[in-house]
């Protein structure tokens, strides 16, 4: 009796789900960079590689709602960070949790303004009093949390990969 395929490991089939280095090369918003992407140092899994990637991906899963991906590998490109932990980090706002992230966003931002609760805004009284009444503090909070979020991501990796080698060292 022969044993049913095994599945590939939850890591390997979040490796394949991310873009290759000859894929995101190919992308035209990538070209100033492209040179770069072939530099290994980039797709390994090194402690401050994976520190840096998960800072860079938090930040701009926060600071941008859209083309988070590519932002985020140039960036990587740029200060040496690991791209597809850093691409990968950015789905932590997704169109799924988007209007949570806002929402609570919008709350800390209110908290900080000490805004008043929200008033309907009337219909002809233009984006600018929109903005000022509900977009103000939403922005102010993803803003916050795009900051707090990265040096919390970096700081948590460098911990968690201390601690894993000190159990380790301890293990033996």
């Amino acid at each position: 009796m022969s044993k049913p395929p095994r599945t590939p490991a939850r890591g390997n089939r979040f490796k394949n789900a991310l873009p290759s280095a000859e894929t995101l090369a190919a992308h035209p918003w990538l070209k100033p960079v492209a040179h770069r992407l072939g530099d290994p140092q980039l797709w390994r899994l090194q402690h401050e590689a994976v520190a840096r990637g998960v800072a860079i991906g938090i930040f701009w899963a926060f600071a941008t709602p859209f083309a988070q991906f590519l932002i985020a590998a140039a960036h990587s490109v740029w200060w040496r960070a690991n791209i597809p932990v850093a691409a990968g980090v950015t789905l932590i706002t997704n169109p799924f949790t988007l209007g949570f992230w806002l929402w609570l966003a919008y709350q800390l931002g209110s908290l900080l303004l000490n805004a008043p609760p929200p008033v309907a805004v009337a219909e002809g009284a233009g984006k600018l009093a929109w903005l000022a009444s509900f977009g103000a503090p939403a922005i102010l909070g993803m803003g916050i949390f795009a900051v707090a979020g990265s040096a919390l991501g970096y700081l948590s990796v460098k911990l968690a990969w201390r601690l894993r080698i000190w159990f380790k060292r301890r293990h033996r």
